[in-house]
């Protein structure tokens, strides 16, 4: 139950985080978007982003040394996959001009037809991808 209360009260965490973005600086909070901003040098655009990805290194930093246990997984694919899938979802991320945090929470959430087709589009494809990886390959690769 620890957990599903966890995932419940980070979701909440996010959701309110998007909301309060939108609210105070009127811009999407969309991860892609703002990582981004930083090598499309603009005036005055800068310095925001730079604080919100350094807030974001600081969370998983702080959170690495609270509570270790959280970092701890096992590989169950390839190097090569993972560095595959990567570039994949980054190429992904360029074509449909969002991630998931931008398309899925905020564009959804402000019911933008582009948002929940592309929400539904990287979604779908995860999906079958994991199906095909896992039932047509046998899950190696």
């Amino acid at each position: 139950m620890g957990e599903f209360l966890l995932a419940f009260v980070g979701g909440c965490l996010i959701g309110l985080a998007s909301v309060l973005f939108l609210l105070f600086n009127g811009k999407i909070l969309g991860v892609s978007g703002i990582l981004g901003g930083l090598f499309q040098r603009r005036p005055n655009d800068t310095v925001w982003r730079y604080c919100f990805v350094a807030g974001m290194v600081s969370g998983g930093v702080i959170l690495r040394f609270t509570q270790p246990s959280a970092f701890s997984f096992s590989l169950s694919r390839s190097v090569l996959a993972i560095v595959t899938a990567g570039l994949l979802v980054g190429y992904g991320t360029r074509l449909g001009n969002g991630c998931t945090s931008g398309h899925g929470i905020c564009g959804v959430s402000r019911f933008s037809p582009r948002s929940i087709l592309a929400t539904f589009t990287f979604m779908g494809f995860g999906a079958a991808v994991v199906f095909v990886i896992n039932h047509w390959l046998g899950g190696r690769v």
